[in-house]
């Protein structure tokens, strides 16, 4: 019983540790390579099995509001889907940025495709954010993702990437789907009940995935770090930027709709999903696409506890009420 108990206990124990353990995931990554270079060919495994958990622990009874009024959802579901990855697009090649660097270009195209990350609901919940509004247009947007996808990949990277957008699509609803009626059958099994009692042992298996997606993208950001800091220090300074760049345009578009809907919304559009499309390209990337991958990490991690303070001062004000 004890050599069943006691890795019982680590997975609750490392559950609890919530953000602390992720952040410090990057840690280890960035100490520890040889990890990441073990774990590297494994990260489409570990995006499925993130995706998995993620269906699994989706409430449908939260989408009813929503469902009822969808025109926030429907119209934060085309922002992320369809404005933000043109705005890259056609920024990206109006600064001749896919001709000067074209590595770079492909990771910020990939980067705007993504849909936002599963993690998002749950990270802004942590915040007292609206989990609820960014869980269903999550959703939304992740169901959409197979088929501008294929499109932006087409018009904006073209022969830059490796794979067809054909392919693209097939893999992206592929995975998507597997990871949805696997985490659906699963619920559906066991019961909510149950999952709601395994939620700190189902948080903690989450974290030790999530370790080998963060490991492998990590793994050559120490490297890379003394070959190069100067440019390393630059791809993580863009990585900030981007990030805090399509948050407060998120935040100031939906504005209207009410200060804490917004800065939920911004939240989850500056997270976007990169490890599925890692998942679905990860073979075909150059060195410097991973790179920006990787420290672009760092800002989606950290946001939690750099945006938290924010969130606090909106909620503490009067609420605004909107359609």
């Amino acid at each position: 019983m004890l050599i069943v108990n006691a890795p019982v206990a680590a997975l609750s124990w490392l559950g609890r540790q919530g953000t602390r353990a992720v952040a410090a995931l990057v840690v280890i990554g960035i100490a520890l390579p040889t990890i990441g270079a073990i774990l590297k060919p494994y990260v489409t495994e570990a995006v499925f099995l993130l995706l998995c958990i993620a269906f699994l622990r989706v409430d449908a009874t939260q989408f009813k509001t929503y469902v009822r009024r969808p025109a926030i959802v429907l119209g934060a579901t085309a922002w992320t889907s369809v404005a933000i990855p043109a705005l890259f697009g056609v920024g990206c090649l109006a600064s001749g940025l896919d001709k000067r660097v074209p590595e770079l270009f492909l990771a910020l195209m990939l980067q705007a495709i993504a849909s936002p990350m599963m993690a998002a609901p749950a990270l802004a919940a942590l915040m007292g954010l609206d989990a609820t509004l960014v869980l269903v247009t999550l959703i939304t947007s992740t169901a959409l993702i197979p088929l501008p996808a294929p499109v932006f990949a087409f018009v904006f990277v073209g022969p830059n990437l490796s794979i067809s957008p054909l392919v693209l699509a097939a893999k992206l609803f592929a995975i998507l789907a597997g990871a949805a009626l696997i985490g659906f059958a699963v619920r559906r099994v066991f019961g909510v009940p149950a999952i709601e009692r395994q939620k700190e042992r189902i948080n903690g298996f989450n974290i030790l995935v999530l370790f080998v997606f963060v490991a492998a993208v990590m793994e050559s950001v120490g490297r890379r770090f003394l070959a190069a800091p100067r440019t390393t220090m630059t791809l993580a300074a863009l990585a900030f930027v981007v990030f805090f760049a399509v948050l407060f345009c998120t935040v100031l578009l939906f504005l209207s709709a009410g200060r804490e809907r917004a800065l939920a919304l911004g939240f989850m559009a500056s997270q976007r999903n990169m490890g599925l499309m890692l998942a679905v390209t990860g073979a075909a990337l150059q060195d410097l696409t991973w790179l920006y991958f990787a420290l672009s990490q760092f800002p989606i991690y950290l946001s939690p506890h750099l945006l938290q303070p924010l969130a606090r001062r909106m909620l503490a004000r009067p609420p605004e009420t909107s359609e």
